[in-house]
């Protein structure tokens, strides 16, 4: 079989390096991939991103599945499209993709289905929303209702910062569409944990928990990320609170989607915090695998993915079970420059190790020049993944390779992993 992965990040190489493992699956192509796919044996780039487009090729080359990587897609309504010409694909379609690309959907879909999430107004109005954040105080987040590529969330320590990002949303129009309308809701303190499934419209299969850090610098300090680096599996999630955020959260999601006319299927990620007493309470719902999250969750993953993915399409995910590698899988996050606000681009990349059985680099932010040259294109650039039966010993395979590797302008956390590792301490660089 033939299968059409979509998307050009860390979070899609992973994804295509895993489904090509596959004795099922002849060819990956991946659209528009990254410089990591386009050197991966099995795997090839397509320069197409239009959705009637990637369906016709789809038609066109007997692509037996696609898989819908980021989010962007999935609100544009590219499943909608597959599905109209009976072309089997992997995600939600638009009007499902709603729990992530409006945080006022999500919410006010919590709030009638009781599921637990934090207390939250909704406005459109700058002063209304001024005045909201002078009556709460702070700490206090402040959401865009759309998509804005991970710029969209302020976690406001001070009521100023609050009304400076309420500013920049609703007054300077800094997030355009995404940014016409915003969500302001409590702080919520304890220990974050990203919990994935796997959704076929009615039964849900867990993949293995995972934990993210989404700060720029060590100690959790600096600007929000979309996250620079995770681990699989997360200690905090412990069996008891498994059941529960399933029992809690994911069971009365893909219930509540169904009874509002709108099946899910597809990845569906709810971001969880929890409380020092244990309690899980939802922060937010992605419909795609979280990145970097996906990179350690795979690493770990021994079932064939593209059996379980054909399951997921037809219907009948009630029928897999999943094999986890024993061991930690800690991936570190390679940024750009410049990272987050304004990264750089175009530095040369050297010193990638080879993968083997205790660690792989996945590509994100990368592209392959004219004369073959491996450089920076994005963000973060690279996602370096190592394996091994203790988190302190995955954590030390991981740096090693991190070390190996060179660009203009690295930046990078060295203290991945550290919430496992408690007393907290960070590893030198």
């Amino acid at each position: 079989m033939k299968i059409l992965v979509i998307g050009s990040g860390g979070r899609e190489h992973a994804l295509a390096w895993k489904l090509a493992q596959s004795v099922k699956v002849q060819k990956v192509y991946v659209a528009p991939g990254n410089g990591g796919t386009a050197l991966a044996p099995h795997l090839e780039n397509l320069d197409i991103s239009r959705p009637d487009e990637l369906a016709d090729f789809a038609s066109a080359n007997d692509i037996a599945l696609t898989v819908v990587g980021p989010e962007a897609p999935l609100a544009a309504g590219i499943v909608n499209t597959f599905r109209a010409r009976n072309l089997k694909i992997f995600g939600p379609t638009r009007e499902a993709a709603q729990l992530e690309s409006s945080k006022d959907f999500a919410k006010s879909f919590m709030e009638r289905h009781g599921i637990p999430t934090a207390k939250y107004r909704t406005f459109t109005d700058a002063q209304q929303a001024h005045r909201y954040i002078d009556e709460q105080g702070a700490p206090i987040v402040v959401k865009a209702d759309g998509l804005a590529a991970g710029k969209g969330v302020v976690v406001a320590l001070t009521s100023q910062q609050a009304h400076d990002a309420v500013d920049m949303m609703l007054f300077d129009n800094k997030l355009g569409d995404a940014g016409a309308r915003v969500v302001i809701e409590e702080f919520l303190e304890g220990e974050e944990a990203s919990f994935i499934v796997l959704v076929d419209g009615k039964n849900i299969l867990p993949l293995a928990t995972s934990q993210d850090h989404k700060r720029l610098k060590d100690g959790d300090e600096g600007p929000n990320t979309g996250g620079m680096g995770a681990f699989s599996p997360a200690p905090v999630v412990t069996p008891a609170l498994h059941a529960r955020i399933l029992r809690e959260i994911i069971v009365p999601t893909v219930n509540g989607m169904r009874k509002d006319g709108i099946p899910y299927s597809g990845f569906l990620y709810a971001g969880v915090m929890i409380d020092r007493d244990g309690n899980p309470k939802t922060l937010e719902f992605n419909c795609r695998m979280g990145d970097p999250e996906t990179q350690p969750i795979l690493s770990r993953l021994k079932s064939d993915l593209a059996f379980v993915l054909e399951h997921a399409v037809n219907g009948t995910l009630d029928t897999v079970e999943l094999e986890w590698d024993r061991r930690i899988a800690l991936g570190v996050v390679l940024a750009s420059a410049g990272y987050p606000e304004n990264p750089q681009k175009g530095a040369v990349i050297t010193g990638i190790p080879k993968a083997s059985e205790n660690g792989i680099v996945f590509h994100a932010g990368t592209r392959l020049d004219k004369e073959g040259k491996l450089l920076t294109s994005g963000g973060r650039v690279l996602c370096v993944v190592g394996l091994a039966d203790t988190m302190r010993m995955a954590q030390k395979t991981a740096y090693d390779m991190v070390e190996a590797i060179h660009f203009e302008g690295v930046q990078y956390r060295h203290d991945i992993g550290w919430r496992a590792l408690k007393p907290y301490k960070t590893i030198s660089s």
